[in-house]
């Protein structure tokens, strides 16, 4: 690891390590914000098809145009014989693969499965100094990467070991050349490791490892951000970073609440977050800060008050469901009330935690549907080139939003109610 630490040292940063945290990002430098901290190409990655982008798409620079399958293994896309050739190196091996692969055994190649295929075959590369490694490019970077194999339940590591199969089953080695085991593992990496490669619209395209940019930690109130231009991942200053700074990023939707975030990051990252934003839950603040994040207003136009989401099984969770309990836990008569207006709104609707005005879940969810359906057709037309038109929408959803801001989530946010 002292390759990396002097590449990096030339960029202004050192990796050190904490109890709490493990491998971090530090700066040896100021940053300005706008300017990039870091940026890396991934050591494996592969374009994605979904539901948001379901189109085939380049496998080097993720293009949907002009597209041509290769003609040896009929499984990857390119659209200019340039992105071939940067790929060749690594495709060249993989096709050879992949045009050996039984047909019905082809529907089962996900992009994980490719993911996993790719990352098999450039460290057996680098092995046999076929390609080239570099200070911040080589497997070792790789291996260093958490697992959280330890966190992960039993029938989210058979499905591993059942992808690692699939794994070994397409590559065809020696067992002397592959490890089940290990593959295993390195999905549960994957799992917490690897980025949605999007493009400048946060439309996903692809999935890649970045190894040195997944030392950068997490928190809730980042001072860089990671954006993509093209397959590169690029991290730069949101704010100005004074020398001896943790660099960190968010991992997951800022815009949403404590409990929303906490969940997220538990689920996907196996990990609490106690950056300053998240230390204040339950709080006044945090209650507040929720509210306008994921809350609904009062009916009552001349009421200030506010109520969350319904979700009783999240101070289930948190253990606040107990009055005793809320009490030990709160002082604050306004976050009583918010407590007994989840218990009562978990089954009969959203009650306001200030005047106790009952509304009816079945009202907002029409009034958060109409709305989305404007905004669609806006983004729609807006994609479609109409420029008249979505000015006149714009001013409608105005006028509407004022109309219905006593009635409606302060943010109307996908999933609510």
């Amino acid at each position: 690891m002292e390759e990396l630490q002097e590449a990096l040292k030339e960029k202004g940063l050192i990796t050190s390590s904490l109890p709490e945290k493990g491998r971090c990002l530090f700066t040896t430098r100021e940053f300005s914000p706008g300017e990039v901290i870091i940026s890396e190409n991934p050591y494996v990655c592969v374009p994605n098809k979904n539901k948001e982008s379901p189109q085939s798409k380049c496998e080097w620079c993720f293009s949907s145009t002009s597209l041509k399958k290769c003609s040896a293994c009929h499984v990857v896309w390119y659209c200019s014989s340039k992105c071939q050739r940067s790929d060749w190196k690594l495709h060249s091996v993989e096709c050879n693969i992949l045009s050996k692969v039984d047909k019905g055994r082809l529907k089962s190649l996900t992009p994980s499965i490719r993911l996993m295929v790719k990352l098999c075959m450039r460290r057996k590369l680098e092995n046999e100094k076929i390609f080239p490694t570099f200070a911040t490019e080589n497997y070792k970077h790789v291996e260093a990467l958490v697992s959280h194999m330890s966190d992960v339940d039993e029938e989210q590591l058979l499905l591993y070991a059942q992808m690692a199969n699939l794994v070994n089953l397409i590559l065809q080695w020696p067992d002397s050349q592959i490890n089940i085991k290990e593959i295993t593992e390195f999905f549960s990496k994957l799992a917490c490791n690897a980025h949605t490669i999007c493009d400048g619209e946060l439309r996903p395209l692809g999935t890649g490892l970045y190894p040195v940019i997944s030392i950068i930690n997490h928190s809730c109130l980042p001072n860089s951000v990671l954006v993509f231009e093209g397959r590169q991942a690029v991290v730069r200053a949101m704010q100005n970073i004074q020398k001896g700074t943790e660099v960190l990023i968010s991992y997951v939707d800022i815009a949403g609440s404590t409990l929303t975030r906490q969940k997220a990051l538990k689920e996907q990252y196996y990990f609490s977050c106690v950056c300053s934003r998240c230390v204040k839950l339950g709080q006044s603040d945090d209650i507040k800060e929720s509210a306008i994040l994921e809350g609904y207003k009062c009916k009552d136009s001349k009421c200030d008050g506010f109520l969350l989401r319904g979700d009783g099984a999240l101070l289930l969770t948190l253990g606040y469901i107990h009055f005793d309990l809320i009490f030990k836990f709160f002082c604050s008569s306004e976050v009583i009330s918010l407590a007994l207006s989840y218990l009562i709104a978990d089954n009969k609707g959203f009650i306001c935690q200030q005047c106790g005005l009952l509304r009816d879940k079945e009202e907002i969810a029409k009034i958060t549907k109409e709305v989305k359906s404007i905004s669609e057709k806006a983004s729609m037309s807006l994609s479609c080139g109409r420029i008249l038109e979505p000015v006149y929408l714009d001013k409608f959803i105005c006028s509407y939003l004022i109309k219905s801001l006593k009635v409606m989530p302060i943010l109307v946010r996908e999933g609510s109610p």
